[in-house]
């Protein structure tokens, strides 16, 4: 009962606020907008000083992506204007009639002779920010199911690829061949917002292309500065107002990646920009910046603003249908990135910079710096052999280890995906106490491969006696055809059972994915985070001995040689899901130390205890 009275009276404020912004004497609704009226935008076209230019009110396009969204079509004059038309950058620009302030220039035709675009009611913007006011509430979610083969992929698999199209040119998408092409500058879409690059190469950019595309942006590399890693800055009176340009940054640092959009309304600490979704997040957590335009680059198809990002002063806390919404002087929460780099020519890089927290953005951000840092200093084809180490540390838990190892000619991809993919996993768990207090990597390149196949393996004899040692000969062919013998000792538990063992020399990889234990949903973060760091490493042998019994699967443990009348309770018609019953239960596991070559191949040798 108590609970009820507080959501009535939450929903009576509510209403009380929205019914007050309606009759704001700064604000004009939709229903007072004229075709014929003429009015005063404000943006930036070089420096930080906006500039005004003229507007005149065309009509109003209901319905527009939406059945509760509409567009105010507007043509803009002036010297400037006229020279750049409607660019990517002036989103969020604020359109004034008598003083008013009726909304935020956000779309536009591609390849219109004339400066034709449209505005975002300035109340369809506030609605929706108001309506999400407690997005940052984390809501209950299931965690997933995992495999052991998935948390040991390094291949980066975004679950939730967003529309194709958000913030971008419609004829980004259509190519020549596509019955869309001659519609081409007839489509109305969202001003082309600038997200640009600093300090990765465009190569690097066009490898994740259908990354970018799946998230429904199209990036633009070295036409923008970088941003250091500062404080929340001194804020003022002046700080974002209504024509201002402003900066949200996704990486900051080293790198940086940044997308510029204008100021559309400041109310107190509260600003609101854009006019059209950046990237459709919801709730978010990106720096918020001042930014500087260096130019307007006209263009026939979009023009665009080239902008640096400068003071950090709040943080982006909604990104939506009618633009972002921030707070002033609120910190944002980043996530800190340490890469070192130990090249082929024995020099040593240090990166640092800092990453926004996003579900399926973060873990794409990171492939790209790191293969970026690889890629800036060495050879991406042919043969090349790079180890990973570090650790992703995760608050509340036991740090997350990565160690692994790759030569082939895909080896800076399958390293930076090492780094990425527990970060992806760790993400998308579904847990929702999941918070990455930092990621530190340590990269060694060797301009070498380094590869070698298990051949065969033999025993110094074929039948032991509990706690007697022997000795397995490991048989390791090289490409090159040099032959190494790799000697491993074996010790018979003395408590072992009578009869056939069965011993495995395998590589990791083969090794995990001949594992009973394939899938399990984790019951907390904890087992996660634990089953992350049990991944078995690709730059050495595992030794297996397995016995021939009865045992089970559990989640993610194995139970090997259970009692006939446990086997029965987890088989009975009372019990089922969750358990998978083995022939085969494990007696020990070995991990052998690092080998000098990565080495591939799994094989099996019998052996059998007499007494």
């Amino acid at each position: 009962m108590k609970k009820a009275c507080l959501v009535l009276i939450s929903l009576f404020i509510f209403s009380i606020i929205v019914s007050a912004q309606k009759n704001d004497p700064r604000l004009m609704p939709l229903e007072e907008v004229k075709p014929g009226m003429k009015g005063v935008a404000k943006t930036v076209f070089q420096g930080s000083q906006p500039e005004e230019f003229g507007v005149e009110i065309l009509g109003v396009m209901r319905g527009l992506q939406h059945p509760k969204r509409s567009a105010i079509i507007m043509k803009l004059s002036g010297d400037n204007a006229t020279r750049t038309g409607v660019f990517g950058g002036m989103s969020g620009s604020p359109v004034y009639i008598n003083g008013r302030l009726v909304g935020a220039i956000a779309f536009a035709f591609s390849f219109s002779k004339e400066a034709i675009g449209g505005i975002t009611p300035i109340y369809e913007m506030i609605d929706i920010f108001e309506q999400n006011s407690d997005a940052g509430a984390k809501k209950p979610s299931e965690p997933r199911k995992f495999s052991f083969t998935e948390l040991a992929s390094t291949d980066l698999k975004l679950n939730a690829p967003r529309p194709a199209v958000t913030g971008v040119p419609f004829f980004a998408n259509v190519s020549a061949d596509s019955p869309l092409a001659g519609l081409l500058g007839q489509q109305f879409a969202p001003i082309a917002t600038p997200l640009v690059f600093s300090g990765i190469s465009q190569e690097t950019l066009n490898l994740f292309a259908p990354q970018f595309q799946a998230h429904g942006f199209i990036p633009v590399a070295s036409v923008g500065g970088s941003s250091e890693i500062s404080p929340l800055g001194k804020i003022d009176a002046n700080t974002l107002q209504p024509g201002d340009s402003v900066s949200a940054q996704l990486i900051r640092g080293d790198y940086s990646l940044a997308a510029s959009g204008t100021v559309t309304w400041r109310d107190g600490d509260k600003i609101y920009a854009f006019g059209h979704p950046f990237l459709s997040l919801g709730s978010a957590d990106m720096p918020m910046t001042e930014s500087s335009v260096v130019t307007v680059i006209p263009s026939l198809s979009n023009s665009f603003k080239l902008a640096t990002p400068g003071k950090l002063v709040g943080t982006v806390t909604q990104d939506r249908a009618t633009g972002i919404f921030g707070k002033l002087g609120q910190s944002p929460k980043m996530i800190p990135v340490k890469v070192k780099l130990h090249t082929s020519r024995n020099k040593t890089e240090e990166y640092n910079y800092e990453v926004a927290t996003d579900t399926f953005l973060t873990p794409l951000l990171l492939q790209i710096t790191i293969y970026n840092t690889i890629a800036s200093s060495e050879r991406t084809l042919g043969t090349a052999t790079v180890s990973v180490s570090g650790e992703i540390d995760v608050v509340g838990q036991s740090p997350i280890k990565l160690e692994r190892r790759f030569s082939a000619g895909n080896a800076p991809i399958q390293a930076s995906g090492a780094v990425a993919s527990p970060v992806n996993n760790l993400l998308t768990s579904g847990f929702n106490d999941v918070q990455i207090k930092g990621v530190s990597v340590d990269l060694t390149v060797t301009d070498s491969r380094n590869t070698a196949d298990l051949e065969r393996i033999t025993l110094n004899k074929t039948e032991a006696e509990r706690g007697e040692t022997v000795d397995i000969q490991a048989y390791v062919r090289t490409e090159s055809g040099k032959q190494y013998v790799q000697r491993i000792p074996v010790e018979i538990p003395k408590d072992a059972p009578l009869g056939q063992l069965l011993v495995v020399v395998s590589d990791g990889l083969a090794l995990q994915q001949a594992s009973a234990a394939q899938a399990f949903v984790p019951q907390d973060l904890s087992q996660l985070v634990g089953a992350l760091n049990k991944i078995k490493k690709n730059d050495r042998l595992y030794m297996k001995v397995f016995r021939i019994t009865s045992g089970a699967v559990i989640g993610a443990s194995e139970l090997p040689n259970l009692p006939p009348s446990m086997l029965a309770t987890l088989n009975s018609d009372r019990s089922a899901g969750g358990v998978t019953p083995t022939v085969l239960s494990p007696v020990y596991e070995t991990e052998l130390p690092a080998a000098e070559f990565i080495i591939k191949g799994q094989q099996i040798i019998a052996l059998d205890v007499v007494k």
